[in-house]
């Protein structure tokens, strides 16, 4: 039995005040490596299904396009949801809870490129790749782009380090685990694979607000808080980050 096995195995002994329940939660449809929907895991889900066994509670994920997330909730097809995509469920029983994750999206260019990125106008004249929708996430940094044909958005996020490494961009924008994520797979993929030194650019300060999960139950929402303390004080948080993302 490994440890996280062991771990989880351990929790229900410490069954709250809600009582231990089945929570059906909507999570996005499938982002390595915070949601892996084949393995039923990744760092998301493996933060919140623990969070919730803190007290007992067993999670049953669901995943969906995140379009189709707020409207679950809303027709009470979920107990819980992931994060409610700009959408406030307060009106409609919703209670929300700390974020088990944070997304962290940066710029990365080659070290060697020496690019200096502070304003939106030093993205101008270069190549840049990002993930699809980020032009309407970031419109005064990227909208202005869009209408030339040096920037790209791609769900391909695998390829990402691959093509800043060989120059075919000047510029990705991703979240840190992710581009690390794909990192590792691209040197597990090509042995000989060695990523140059890259620079991190940071332009926007990431909303917590923004990833917070909503439950339909106060009692529920309190144990998954508490659950989630608990991770960071263990220091399971961590472990399961480097699980997915360290060699």
């Amino acid at each position: 039995m490994n440890r996280a096995r062991i771990f989880l195995a351990a929790m229900p002994a410490l069954a709250g005040p809600a009582g231990a329940a089945n929570v059906a939660m909507a999570f996005g449809d499938n982002l390595p490596p915070f949601i892996l929907v084949k393995e039923d895991a990744g760092i998301e889900v493996e933060l919140v299904r623990e969070a919730l066994a803190y007290r007992g509670h067993v999670l049953q994920a669901r995943y969906l396009p995140m379009g189709r997330i707020p409207a679950s909730f809303k027709t009470r097809a979920v107990d819980a949801i992931m994060m409610d995509v700009g959408e406030d469920m307060t009106p409609h029983g919703g209670y929300y809870g700390t974020p088990p994750v944070i997304y962290d999206n940066v710029f990365y260019t080659l070290k060697r490129s020496k690019l200096v990125i502070r304003r939106p106008e030093d993205l101008q004249g270069h190549t840049v790749i990002s993930f699809v929708g980020a032009a309407a996430r970031y419109p005064v940094w990227l909208q202005p782009l869009t209408r030339g044909h040096d920037y790209v958005e791609s769900n391909h996020q695998e390829s990402q380090p691959l093509l800043l490494a060989l120059g075919r961009y000047e510029i990705v924008l991703s979240d840190r685990s992710i581009f690390q994520y794909y990192t590792r797979m691209q040197r597990k993929r090509e042995p000989g694979f060695v990523m140059p030194p890259v620079d991190e650019h940071s332009f926007i300060r990431a909303d917590a607000g923004d990833y917070r999960p909503v439950f339909r139950s106060a009692a529920i929402r309190d144990d998954f808080n508490a659950g989630l303390a608990h991770l960071h004080k263990s220091g399971r948080y961590r472990a399961i980050y480097d699980k997915y993302l360290k060699d």
